[in-house]
């Protein structure tokens, strides 16, 4: 009889205290629920969505028909552009992802040391061309495939070709311009997140160092700015691998949809050409979702990197 007078009572308290937490972290749940409702509807349910359509057969206009791994299995042994593009992707993953990364930090811890007014200023300038619509505009007029193209016509003048260079639809051209473009595009959240990071450095420890015999500016960065900024530099991580392996619009614009010899095309292309212009939903999901995975495992091996290393 005790025992069970006693479990009751535990069990009224466990019951009383369950409620004081939702009573007190009420406020707290309203102000959740507008955001923890939208990203369920618009990315929990999406992601789930193409999960399972991916394993169907669906044009849009009939039902979904259950196929199996029959999508997959195209994707790598029936599919030549989907390899191209995966190629495409790896280059551009390869190449912007690291660069765009290095120089972001850099140019945040250079541009670190002026005073709070030209730094804003500077921060400005630097993120200005990831704000920028109509850039490819620019870009375009700039290595525009005749004689009156920016390059083109420089180049010509000063002797070094004779004929001008079809920058946008060479093969030989196009990835390089795209990257470039891209390079010149990184700047963005990454960058600010770099930049508000070593705002909220605790300058004591720059001081313990100098007292320790830390010298010169380098030793600073990386035995004391580095391992203060592990949440900004996983945030940057995970900002550039998103943007890195998401390229596509950028060469669409530039080279064209599809560019000669699909040259530039890209995972996130290719979808749009299955999904958008031809209607197979059914395998642009089976596309996106490989798509998404490759991104989540890099985004592991990175985060774990980056941890034991800081």
């Amino acid at each position: 009889m005790k025992k069970q007078l006693a479990e009751n009572e535990y069990s009224h308290k466990q019951a009383y205290k369950r409620k004081n937490i939702w009573s007190r972290n009420i406020s707290t749940l309203v102000f959740m629920a507008p955001f923890t409702i939208l990203f369920v509807l618009f990315t929990i349910l999406p992601i789930l969505s193409a999960i399972g359509l991916s394993f169907t057969y669906f044009n849009m206009v009939e039902a979904p028909s259950f196929i199996g791994l029959d999508n997959y299995i195209r994707m790598f042994f029936d599919d030549d552009v989907f390899l191209i593009s995966l190629r495409n992707t790896a280059i551009f993953a390869i190449i912007t992802g690291p660069i765009s990364y290095i120089i972001s930090f850099m140019t945040a811890w250079l541009i670190n040391e002026f005073r709070r007014s030209v730094r804003t200023v500077l921060t400005l300038i630097f993120y200005l061309p990831s704000l920028a619509g109509n850039v490819y505009f620019v870009w375009t007029y700039i290595f525009s495939g005749d004689s009156y193209g920016f390059l083109n016509s420089v180049l010509i003048r000063t002797g070094i070709i004779s004929d001008p260079i079809l920058w946008l639809t060479d093969t030989k051209y196009m990835m390089g311009v795209v990257i470039t473009v891209i390079l010149w595009l990184s700047m963005g959240t990454g960058f600010l997140s770099f930049v508000a990071g070593l705002q909220s450095m605790d300058r004591s420890l720059y001081e313990a160092a100098a007292v320790d015999g830390i010298k010169n500016r380098f030793a600073e960065l990386w035995y004391v700015t580095l391992p203060q900024m592990v949440p900004q530099l996983l945030f940057g991580a995970v900002i550039t691998i998103s943007t890195s392996f998401a390229i596509g619009y950028e060469s669409m614009n530039l080279t064209g949809f599809p560019s000669t010899d699909y040259a530039a095309h890209t995972l996130v292309l290719h979808i749009l050409d299955i999904g958008g212009v031809r209607f197979e939903m059914g395998y642009a999901s089976a596309v996106a979702v490989f798509l998404f995975a490759l991104m989540l495992l890099l985004w592991n091996v990175i985060n774990k990197t980056l941890s034991k290393w800081l």
